[in-house]
Formats: C-alpha cells, structure tokens, sequence
C-alpha cells in the first residue's frame, strides 16, 4: 500500500472517531445550555478534529509505513540490480532489521565469490584441457577431424585443412569445404561413414577394448583417403556409456597407390619384355656351342644377336631401377619448416661437431620450406667440413631468401674458390661426416628436394658462396587470395574446434523454431559495378565468412574477385576501390555462385541491407540455375528493431553503438566480418525483447519501414 493511502486511511479512522466523540460532547452541551452559542462550539471542535491529529499521524505514517516500504524497494534493488550496495541505517525500530539484511547480503556476496572462484577455476581448467587438445591437434602431420552423431565436424587440424584446400574448383579461392558445423558428408560418402559408425557401435556394444573401424573411400575429387575411425565416449546420467562423436584420422594414399600401380606395372613390362630377350640370348649362345665349326659370317651374326639382346635388356633394367628409385625418393617425406629453424638447427650442429663459427647474415623470419630437414642438415654440415679441410674457413655466414617458387639458401665464406670439378666431386660422392657414413650423396639430397645447387664468387666483396635453391610452403589459402585479407589477423591460434557442437547432435525440430544462438550462420557481402542491377550492374566481389555457436570464424571466410564483363562505374570505384586491373584473370560470376553456393549451404544468410545483395544473385538465377533459398536476416531490418528511436542505421553507425570496430569497410570481406560482429551483439538484444527463434526474427523485422526497400 502506497504511504499516501496509508496516511489518508489512517487519518479518516482518527477523525471518525474524533467525531463520534466531538458529536456526543455537542449533543451533552446542548441539553445542558438549552442550544445557545451551538455553532460556535461546532466551528472550534470541527477545526480542532481536523488539525489536531494530522503531525502526529503523518509521523506515524512516515515512520512505520513509509519507511518500511522504502527498505522493502532498497532490499529488492539490491538483490536485483545494484547488487554491491546496502541498506542504510534508519534508526529505531529500523536499525535491527538494516543490519540483518545486509549481514544476510553480505553471506550472499561472499557465497557468490566463493562459487565464481571456483567456476572461474573449473573452467580455466576445462578451457587448458581445450587448448591441449587443439594445440595437439594443429600440430600433428595426420589429418584429424572429430564429428558429432550428425557428422557436423566439431574440431579439424590444419593439415586436414591443408589437404582439403585443393578442393575448390576451378581455382576459385573459397574457404576450405571442411569447417565447423559442416557435414562431413559433403567430403566422403555417407553410407561409408554410416556403414563404419555401425560397426563402431557393434564394437561398443559388445565390449569391445578398442573399437576402431578403418575403411578406404574416395573423395568428391576423385582422391583416396584410408580412414582411421575411433569413437567419442559419453557418460549419462546413469553412468551408461554410449557413443556420442567419432574421430577420423586421415591418410591421402591417392599418390602412394599411383606409384604401386606404376612399379607394378614397370616390373611387369620388365619380365614380359625380359623374357624374349633372354629366349634369344639362350637360342643364339646354344647355336654357338652346338655348332662350334660355323663359318665366321654366320657366328658375327650371332654375337650381334647376343649384343642387341643385351643391350636392349640393361636399358630396360637401368630404366626400371630409375623409374624404381623415384618411387623410393617419393617415400622420403618432406615436411614444412619454418627457415629460421632450418638455419639454426645447421648453426647448432656445425659448431658442436667443427668448432667452427657460424653467422647470419640476413634471414626472411616469415619464409618456410618443405624439405627433410635431418638430411639437408646433414648436406650443409657435409659441405661446411669440406670447406674446413680444404680452404681452412674460420668463419662460416648463412643467407636465405625468398626467391619465388623455390628459396635461396646460401653458404657464404671469405677467400678461396671451388673449381667446377671440385664441386662436381663433391656432388657425386657419398657424404661422410664425423666418422658417420651415409649412402647419401649431396647430389642426392638436392635432387630429392627439386632443387639445385651451384657456386657464386663476387668479385667485389672477395665473398664466395654456395646457393641451394629449396622448395618453399606455398601459403595455405592459396594465391588467389586478395591482399583484403589484411583484417583477418587476428588473433595467434585459427579456431579450428568448438566442442559445444556435441550438443547439437539429434536436433530435428525444425529451422524456423529454432534458437537464434543454435543457428549457423553466414554473414556475406558484394562489390558491384554500380547500384542499378536491372539496368545491367554485375558483382565484382563476394566476400563471406561463416558464423558458428556464437563465434565468427575468421579462417572460415570466403573472398573472391569477379570479372563483371563490362566497365566499372566511377562512383563505384571511389567506394570500393576496386579497378579494372585487379579484375584482369578473374573468374567469371557463373563459376564463382556454384562455390559460394556450396559455401553458406546449410546456414543462414545474414546481410546489411540484404535486399540489394539478393537482387543481384537473384538476376543470375536463370543463367546459372543457382538459387539462394536459405532464410535471410538483415541488419538494417534488425537495427530498426532493437533501436527504433536512432534515426541513423548506417552499418558504421550500428557498429559504433555496439562497439564493433570497423575493419576493411568497403571490401566485400571487410564488411561481411563487421556484419557478423555486428549481428552477434544483436541477438541478446533481440532476446531481451522476447525474440528468441529465426521465426521470430524474421516476424519483427518484416513489421519495419526498412523491409519495404526494393531494388
């Protein structure tokens, strides 16, 4: 009850009272004086009635309803809202109740802390546990991808994403197929994971020790992968173990395979082509000894025989063991290394076993190579000794540089030259180092390595030096990628797991009702030759990037040049800067919608200002048979939703009220990522406002001004 009403309530008892007993005075007064001076006596009592009780009563009110009522809504506020603050004293009879109610708030917070402490403390172990796994995971050599039930991929190391880089077609730089939330039977056929799974589970059931199902498929490419399947466990409630997830380690067997063929085939063609060879040399040399007194004619033509015979057998021999040591070269792995690592290694190595001092002179921190490591620091410590032992070399210097396709790694070295035929020995024999012989040759390093290796003297400085030209780690996102992609570093460690996706397993219900924050999602963007898609402006680029579990997935991004085909529009190109040139050798729209289209299956599409963006894919549905029919949501629809009353719903103005830095506005990539972010703080919002579901979503920012803009 409001203090007011309290105070009138109690003040008209009071006064009824007063007047009940004033009447029964007045009723006395009159029969004693017979009615005279009657009004008189009613005007002071009716004054005295009304004045009389209101201080006292106002008091009252103040102090045992008013003030209760003010700790009742401090109390709620701190339980609520301002959590840290406390009820103040209020005197008696107040005080006891203050101080009771702020020592019990005072448990609450010390409670509290005590439970932070140690979720903080769970999760920081939990989260440790996660980041092991994914550190060991980034770095094994093998291809590992972990699903769910769904065979949505929940984890992938970057040699999976390596290896399935190339499979973009056409050259297309799209993002690699595989990506967290994808189906990983986009990559392999269903019913070979399916058929796996099962026995997996066969396995569990019957108690097996180690289950493991390992099978052979191909990829969409055409490529085969051996398949190691182990299982994910999960425990119930009941302590029930079941199979919630599966591991699959991954092995590319297609070149390994294509080599056995070919050796199978070079030793077939060795024996068949052998065996007519020798049935000749057997006949001729048994004519030769049955028929000892032959004329000299006949037996040169005989000896001919023999000779063309095993002439043609040794160079079908010589080129079998050729053809023979390439596939045993091909089973010498080579393996990525960053440079500076490579130097080091050689730096260590040659100064613990020579005594001789090492320097570098100039090193690219940011080059790797693709090689052995074990047998080219061999090579280099091979050529270090001879140059000891022959020039007596105090001092030996390292260089490596970029060089294009293949790095320069030098060997630099003050004084004396190394003769042609020098160098040539020392390519050819077999390296022994400290006292440790190897059949290796540094010929044969070098060769294994696709590389080269030569002599260079300048004359100017008196610096001598050897150049081996190696093999370098092409970057993985491949050469198509445009210079863009300068935003997306950020961050020291590519997200390659979300492990909440297990909890998604065996959702059905459908899209439509699902929670905004269990969607997947892809916010994208275009560049366009102008803003008049009917009147024949074409994109110039896509730029996308893929939303997952609440996260923005910077390494799952697509980003791509387009060749519009017709000339780009000044006003344009001061937005975006785009020009002609960077055009030149672009693919065309036709083949970059099927590689986009594949991109964002599954999710939902999130634009700004999406109906411009779509009525530009849309007038390419006829030519290229490609429809985007996934739902999409709009940030501007959705900013006039949860800010009705700005008048600004600029995509720069959004960001700035929710915090978004802005990143490469103006490419297509840059403003898909910004998008995203921008999308991601909206949806507690939305929530806040009762819209949890896509339908939802969608409902709200149809009833805005915005949703009637057409293009």
């Amino acid at each position: 009850m409001r203090a007011a009403a309290s105070f009138a309530l109690a003040l008209g008892i009071v006064s009824t009272c007063l007047v009940a007993i004033i009447a029964a005075c007045v009723a006395i007064f009159s029969v004693a004086t017979g009615g005279e001076d009657l009004w008189l006596l009613l005007i002071l009592l009716g004054l005295v009635v009304v004045v009389l009780p209101v201080l006292p009563l106002r008091w009252a009110v103040r102090r045992y309803v008013a003030e209760p009522l003010q700790l009742a809504d401090e109390a709620a506020l701190m339980l609520t809202v301002h959590r840290a603050s406390r009820l103040s004293p209020r005197g008696r009879p107040w005080d006891g109740l203050v101080a009771v109610v702020n020592a019990l708030a005072d448990q609450r917070d010390a409670l509290e802390r005590d439970v932070d402490a140690q979720i903080r403390a769970a999760k920081a172990k939990l989260e440790e546990e996660k980041n092991r796994l994914a550190a060991l995971m980034s770095e094994l050599a093998q291809s590992v991808v972990v699903c769910n039930l769904d065979g949505r991929i929940l984890l992938y190391n970057s040699r999976a994403r390596q290896e399935f880089k190339p499979l973009a077609s056409d050259n297309v730089s799209s993002g690699a197929l595989l990506g967290l939330g994808r189906s990983v039977f986009s990559l392999f056929e269903r019913n070979r994971i399916v058929h796996a799974l099962e026995e997996l589970q066969r396995q569990v059931h019957s108690e097996a020790s180690q289950p493991r199902a390992n099978f052979v498929t191909a990829t969409h490419s055409g490529r085969l992968i051996r398949v190691h399947m182990a299982p994910v466990m999960s425990a119930d409630a009941q302590g029930r173990q079941s199979i919630s997830g599966y591991v699959l380690l991954l092995d590319n067997i297609t070149r390994s395979v294509e080599n056995e063929t070919r050796r199978d085939l070079v030793l077939q063609q060795l024996t068949e082509g052998s065996r007519a060879a020798l049935a000749n040399i057997r006949a001729a040399v048994e004519t030769l000894q049955n028929y000892r007194d032959m004329d000299q004619v006949a037996r040169e033509r005989f000896l001919a025989v023999i000779a063309e015979e095993v002439s043609g057998l040794g160079g079908r021999i010589n080129q079998t063991l050729d053809q023979h040591a390439d596939s045993l070269k091909s089973r010498w792995p080579l393996e990525e290394m960053a440079g500076s690592d490579l130097i080091a290694a050689a730096q260590r190595r040659i100064e613990a076993r020579l005594s001789l001092a090492t320097r570098v002179d100039e090193l690219d921190a940011q080059l790797w190579l693709h090689v052995d490591s074990y047998s080219l620091i061999q090579a280099l410590s091979y050529l270090a000794t001879r140059l000891r032992e022959s020039f007596d070399i105090r001092l030996l210097r390292f260089r490596l540089l970029p060089g294009g396709r293949l790095a320069h790694l030098d060997l630099i070295w003050t004084g004396a030259a190394v003769s042609s035929e020098a160098l040539a020995s020392w390519e050819s024999e077999a390296m022994n180092l400290y006292g440790e012989d190897t059949p290796l040759s540094l010929h044969d390093v070098i060769d294994r390595h696709g590389g080269e290796i030569w002599f260079q003297r300048e004359r100017a400085t008196q610096q001598a030096y050897f150049r081996l030209l190696l093999p370098t780690v092409a970057p993985i996102d491949g050469p198509a990628e445009s210079a863009a992609r300068t935003p997306l570093a950020h961050g020291s460690r590519p997200e390659y797991y979300d492990f909440d996706l297990f909890k998604r397993a065996s959702q059905t219900h459908a899209q439509d009702e699902r929670l905004l924050s269990e969607l997947s999602y892809t916010a994208f963007d275009t560049e366009t030759t102008g803003l008049e898609p009917s009147a024949g402006d074409e994109i110039i680029q896509i730029g996308a990037v893929r939303l997952i579990n609440g996260r923005l997935l910077r390494h799952e991004s697509f980003e791509q040049l387009i060749d519009p085909g017709r000339p780009l529009g000044k006003e344009s190109v001061a937005i975006h800067g785009i020009v002609a040139e960077m055009l030149v050798g672009a693919p065309s729209i036709a083949r970059v919608l099927p590689r986009f289209h594949q991109f964002c299956e599954d999710t939902v599409l999130v634009a700004h200002n999406a109906a411009f963006d779509l009525r530009f894919l849309a007038m390419k549905e006829e030519a290229s048979g490609i429809r985007f029919s996934q739902p999409v949501l709009d940030t501007l629809l959705l900013s006039a939703v949860v800010h009705p009353h700005h008048e600004s719903h600029r995509l720069e103005a959004i960001a700035e009220r929710l915090g978004v830095d802005l990143l490469g506005r103006h490419t297509a990539l840059g403003d898909a990522i910004v998008t995203g972010e921008v999308f991601l703080k909206m949806i507690p919002l939305l929530n806040a406002m009762g819209i949890f579901t896509l339908k939802q979503a969608l409902a709200a920012a149809e009833q805005t001004y915005y949703a009637r803009l057409r293009y």
